[in-house]
């Protein structure tokens, strides 16, 4: 069975499993970014928040993201796990691992990595706090969803 180096998952991410899928004997470096629920945001203390994603299209483009990596730093290895669901305050959302030949070009697309994840994947989350709760529009969090949660096509409410 082929390895699976991008996922969206509902339950809790493993960092080793991750980093294990990117280690190779030609890797000299792997870089590791975690994610996870922090309580206060903008001034605001979280209680949780809930992430939901277009499974099949998020995958898609997490793989797609590997790609733009393989292209701009080649040699690299990339994988990439995000969580849906509740997730409560220090909870892991996401763990990217790069492994590389050398040190700089896995840190360098590590961040490319959650950058991108922010821009182009599907994903979004509901953000409960003590006094209320709403989606966010984009992972950039710039843009929040009117009430109700986001539609996703052929989805109904």
């Amino acid at each position: 069975m082929k390895e699976e180096l991008f996922n969206i998952i509902d339950e809790p991410i493993e960092l080793q499993e991750l980093v294990d899928k990117v280690t190779s004997r030609e890797a000299g470096a792997v870089t590791t970014f975690i994610g996870t629920v922090r309580e206060w945001t903008k001034g605001k203390r979280t209680v949780y928040l809930e992430y939901q994603a277009y499974k099949p299209m998020a995958i898609n483009m997490l793989k797609t993201i590997g790609d733009e990596i393989q292209s701009k730093w080649p040699k690299t290895k990339v994988a990439i796990t995000h969580r849906v669901g509740r997730l409560d305050i220090s909870d892991i959302a996401v763990i990217i691992a790069v492994s590389s030949p050398h040190r700089k070009a896995a840190y360098e697309a590590n961040e490319y990595a959650i950058e991108r994840i922010k821009k182009i994947v599907p994903i979004w989350k509901k953000e409960h706090w003590e006094d209320g709760e709403t989606w966010i529009g984009d992972q950039l969090e710039n843009v929040p969803f009117p009430k109700g949660k986001p539609i996703i096509k052929g989805e109904s409410r």
